[in-house]
């Protein structure tokens, strides 16, 4: 089996959710963004399970996302994103703080490379890391995007 993918009309815009044929989540793009991954487009059980539980979060009943994930990075990418996913709903964490969380203090800044490429938004929250200022840094979505998330959970005012 091949790649799937699939679009849903959300309150941010069109999701796409992409899987991998084995009944893995590989892909999460918000507002429209091009998902250029040579995907079918199917719905496949995975995608729609992903799908209702972006729209469950998304209306604010849904805090924990359950899907089978199979994102695909660098051994390093793969570890900021593993300790990404560990970041509770409604929290925020700094850059630094990630970095400490894998045992390389010293690496926020290839940490904030890695949320960069995150490849599934939202279910792995790269929205929830912010400057060690406080200040809203690098969302790929753009800034408006990151805060319109943050106050859904109600990390922000």
């Amino acid at each position: 089996m091949g790649k799937n993918r699939f679009s849903y009309a959300t309150s941010l815009g069109p999701v796409t959710i992409a899987d991998d044929g084995s009944g893995n989540i590989t892909h999460l793009h918000l507002a429209g963004k091009e998902l250029n991954i040579g995907a079918d487009v199917r719905e496949t059980d995975v995608i729609r399970k992903a799908g209702a539980q972006v729209l469950e979060y998304l209306n604010g009943s849904r805090k924990v996302f359950d899907v089978p994930l199979r994102p695909e990075g660098t051994e390093f990418q793969l570890r900021v994103w593993k300790e990404l996913r560990r970041v509770p709903y409604g929290t925020t964490v700094t850059y630094k703080d990630l970095a400490v969380g894998i045992g390389k203090p010293s690496a926020a800044r290839a940490v904030g490379m890695a949320m960069n490429r995150n490849p599934i938004a939202i279910i792995m929250p790269c929205h929830r890391v912010i400057g060690s200022d406080g200040s809203m840094t690098g969302f790929a979505n753009g800034i408006d995007m990151k805060v319109a998330l943050l106050k859904l959970e109600g990390a922000l005012e």
